[in-house]
């Protein structure tokens, strides 16, 4: 990141640094992962959630191309929206708009506050997430989003700029509460990545015929083949609480399809 000493003017250089750092990741993650599993199928259908291929040929797609309308929703208002909000918030500690401490002065906050952005990431996308699923916003936005039903690493962005407003919002916390930039970027980092992989469409990463690393999400999964389900993440269980959960039984199955017809119906 940019100096410290730089965030308390806005200025090109260190905004445009933080925009490619951004840009970067994403290409790094999203892209990396797409060459892998789809270009060069470094693990055939092992591990992946859907036996479909990712569309092609269809005009709902920017290019009839899905990869091709991921990445263009992701480069045009994702990486944009997230570094707005950054350069803002950065902005923000570099004027004392946000209270800062020290790992040296409190450092047993300093540590618990990184557990407690898990939790408060969980719980902001689940409720957001509802959110988003009302109607009109529907319509106007999430929509964007769930024409992914077989979903890949750039899915996770392919968002309407207002949802990546919202989606970003999660960030907001910090003019809140006591924290440091690298609790911010962390954050954002913890958000933006997690979006990426939770969308892979296989569940890991296979080295020398053994699962090593998580990719995909499960249950998320189930979110965009049955949309009124598993809205929020397996961190904080919402979706148990509030009877939105499905495990991918057939009788989960059934529930959800009786409460979408409930929801829809009246």
């Amino acid at each position: 990141m940019p100096e410290f000493v730089l965030w308390k003017t806005f200025s090109a250089g260190w905004i445009v640094h933080v925009f490619l750092v951004n840009v970067g990741l994403t290409v790094l993650f999203a892209g990396g992962l797409h060459l892998y599993f789809y270009t060069f199928k470094g693990q055939g259908s092992a591990l992946k959630f859907e036996k479909r291929n990712l569309v092609k040929n269809n005009r709902v797609f920017f290019a009839k191309s899905q990869v091709w309308d991921n990445i263009f929703w992701t480069c045009a208002f994702g990486v944009p929206v997230w570094t707005l909000y950054q350069v803002g918030l950065m902005w923000a500690y570099g004027n004392g708009y946000i209270k800062m401490i020290e790992f040296q002065s409190n450092p047993v906050w300093f540590v618990v506050l990184f557990l407690v952005i898990i939790f408060w990431e969980s719980t902001h996308f689940y409720f957001t997430h509802r959110l988003l699923h009302w109607k009109p916003l529907y319509k106007m936005a999430h929509h964007i989003h769930h024409r992914n039903s077989n979903t890949g690493p750039w899915s996770g962005f392919s968002m309407h700029p207002i949802e990546q407003v919202i989606f970003f919002s999660v960030a907001l916390i910090h003019l809140v509460i006591a924290s440091h930039p690298v609790h911010l970027f962390f954050n954002f980092y913890f958000s933006a990545l997690a979006a990426i992989t939770s969308h892979a469409g296989y569940s890991d990463v296979v080295v020398k015929g053994k699962p090593c690393f998580d990719a995909g999400v499960f249950h998320h999964q189930l979110h965009h083949r049955y949309f009124e389900c598993n809205y929020g993440t397996s961190v904080v269980p919402w979706d148990r609480w509030f009877g939105s959960f499905h495990d991918g039984t057939a009788e989960a199955t059934e529930r959800i399809n009786q409460r979408r017809y409930a929801m829809h119906s009246s």
